[in-house]
């Protein structure tokens, strides 16, 4: 599993000119399934990325987290991040879970979220997306388990 994480004041997801999803203070998160990602590594995931102390405190330090902020998380299925580029020009995405496997688990994480208590929303599945991203920092962090 990979996650791309970007603090944002702000992101949004459009499929065909229609909003689907859109935050305020919070992580856009860039989540790629591969084949062995079950809900262990989900679970593991979702508690790191909320947990993550990346937003900034009084004194301008990263001490806070999602939860700390009271942010919210907009959860961006991409299947893309196990593009392998080892050979020839075009990436080959082998790597990458199936979308059986990797809808449930997409669901899954962001209902790991939400119990946590961080209001999410989620692109479309499978979907061509456009994601609107005003990181924040910039802050960008790249997690995989």
């Amino acid at each position: 599993m990979r996650a791309v994480i970007q603090r944002v004041k702000h992101g949004k997801v459009s499929v065909d000119n229609h909003t689907v999803a859109e935050i305020n203070l919070g992580l856009v998160i860039l989540l790629g399934i591969g084949h062995g990602d079950d809900e262990t590594k989900i679970s593991y995931l979702a508690d790191k990325i909320a947990s993550l102390r990346i937003f900034e405190d009084a004194q301008g330090k990263m001490n806070q987290s999602l939860l700390d902020v009271h942010g919210e998380a907009l959860v961006v299925s991409q299947f893309t991040l196990y593009a392998d580029t080892s050979k020839g020009r075009r990436p080959s995405f082998t790597d990458a879970a199936l979308p059986d496997l990797a809808r449930p688990l997409v669901e899954m994480f962001a209902m790991k979220l939400t119990n946590l208590g961080i209001p999410t929303q989620q692109g479309e599945f499978g979907a061509h997306m456009l994601v609107e991203i005003d990181n924040d920092g910039p802050v960008t962090i790249i997690l995989e388990r």
